[in-house]
């Protein structure tokens, strides 16, 4: 019988894992496998170990281990695959598949894109864009961020866009933003992409609050549960499937 494990990141904010729960409820709708169940890698419960334990327990013998990640990185190259390698011991009969994280798409670049219009306040001439991405120690993630940044381009009338990172890449979200704030630029637009709310997220909206002070400084939703999103998902669940 055939599984689905999603591995969503956990965050010690319990409104995080909420959101990220029912995102992955409205995916496992749409996907017609008969046993599905949700883990967390970190920082909330049930963890791999424990998620892959009850997919077994209900007489899963196929299971796709699905990362609910926007980008490959350290979770995706090193941390998930050491679980799934201890439950793969634990269960040796088990027939395992690794899906994909989404990746670079331009439909879910057009996300930003709406985040943007949502506003509703018109980008001036000069206005300012900054591109927030979580950030990585793996050097995919500056390559990514780059086309994401190049397919924004290309969809906006404005090329004054730039990309920082709240971590392990340069240059750094506040960095970033005291910089356009000292250019001047009469309105800065924040387009966070990130999928949930957490600790980044807010920490993105206390930085922000504080800059309001000296500057115009827009903040655009999170990308959270867009259609786009639920799409994507639910059709790496069909590719992981496609090569068990």
């Amino acid at each position: 019988m055939q599984g689905v494990l999603y591995v969503s990141h956990g965050s010690r904010v319990a409104k995080a894992v909420e959101e990220a729960t029912s995102f992955i409820e409205l995916v496992q709708a749409q996907v017609d496998v008969p046993l599905q169940e949700i883990c967390f890698l970190e920082l909330a419960e049930p963890d791999i170990s424990q998620g892959f334990q009850k997919l077994v327990n209900q007489g899963a013998n196929e299971i796709a281990i699905i990362p609910v990640l926007l980008l490959s990185a350290g979770h995706y190259y090193k941390d998930i695959p050491e679980e799934i390698e201890y439950s793969q011991q634990q269960f040796p009969q088990v027939k395992i598949v690794y899906g994909q994280p989404l990746g670079v798409q331009a439909r879910l670049t057009e996300i930003l894109k709406q985040r943007l219009e949502k506003v509703d306040i018109t980008p001036n001439s000069d206005a300012k864009l900054l591109i927030i991405g979580r950030g990585s120690y793996n050097p995919q993630t500056k390559k990514d961020f780059s086309i994401i940044k190049s397919q924004l381009s290309a969809m906006l009338p404005s090329n004054n866009i730039s990309v920082c990172y709240l971590a392990a890449c340069e240059p750094l979200f506040e960095d970033a933003l005291n910089h356009a704030v000292d250019e001047g630029y009469s309105q800065i637009f924040i387009l966070p992409y990130i999928w949930f709310t957490g600790i980044l997220d807010q920490y993105i909206a206390k930085v922000v609050n504080d800059y309001q002070k000296k500057s115009d400084i827009i903040l655009t939703e999170h990308l959270s549960h867009h259609e786009h999103l639920q799409t994507a998902l639910k059709e790496r669940v069909e590719e992981a499937f496609q090569n068990i």
